[in-house]
């Protein structure tokens, strides 16, 4: 299950159980995340990076749930329908604003699966009078569920992410280095995967060590980034 956070880390794959730290960042959404939701429906709100997809799959992985993009809900209607009594993921709801039929068979899911008497995780960016919806019942159904919101990682999460992708790459890295790493680079998830990646090929490309001044380089050249 979820776990506290620790730097003693194991060499996992993304989005299993074990690679889940709990932070005060996240703390509040993982005890709301595991508890009984009024309707068995949950929105769970965070920024870019913010740690909202992992999280997601954690759950999903627990309740061997059906996980599925928004923008794919019509497409992919029969099959979730299918699930509506059991558990389902439905990420993104943000980015159907504007489409018309998206949120139509949205609300159409979101009925079913609460007739069936289902389990509805659903992820943002923005709280749902944010979302830019057309469908007033939509919005309506969204804004009944209950709510969880993800902060953008601390340095202690942070830190704990960027030990734990070097042990993954089998690559040691000094605390002060994670240190120098955390206090400068952008705060997501997302930016500190693309930094050890861009670490990871220079320090084999050059054959040296993960240092910080190796750190230094890479985050003193961002628009660099993509070309390592």
């Amino acid at each position: 299950m979820i776990r506290q956070l620790t730097f003693d880390l194991p060499v996992r794959t993304a989005r299993a159980l074990e690679d889940f730290f709990i932070s005060p960042s996240n703390g509040a959404a993982v005890e709301l995340i595991s508890a009984d939701w009024p309707g068995g429906r949950l929105l769970l709100v965070g920024p870019k990076g913010s740690g909202k997809t992992h999280l997601a799959h954690v759950w999903a992985q627990d309740w061997q749930a059906e996980v599925a993009n928004a923008t794919d809900v019509v497409t992919r209607m029969d099959e979730l329908l299918a699930r509506a009594g059991g558990a389902l993921v439905i990420e993104n709801v943000d980015a159907i604003a504007g489409d018309t039929e998206l949120q139509e068979a949205l609300f159409h899911l979101l009925n079913a699966q609460a007739g069936a008497g289902g389990r509805l995780l659903l992820t943002s960016r923005v709280e749902p009078g944010q979302m830019g919806l057309t469908l007033p019942d939509l919005v309506s159904r969204l804004q009944g569920a209950a709510s969880a919101r993800l902060d953008l990682p601390d340095d202690a999460l942070l830190g704990a992410v960027v030990v734990k992708l070097f042990r993954d790459r089998q690559i040691d890295i000094t605390p002060e280095t994670v240190s120098y790493l955390v206090a400068r680079a952008e705060r997501s998830f997302e930016a500190v995967h693309h930094i050890v990646d861009a670490l990871d090929q220079l320090s084999l490309s050059e054959k040296r060590a993960v240092t910080r001044q190796l750190v230094a380089r890479v985050l003193d050249k961002p628009d660099d980034l993509d070309a390592l």
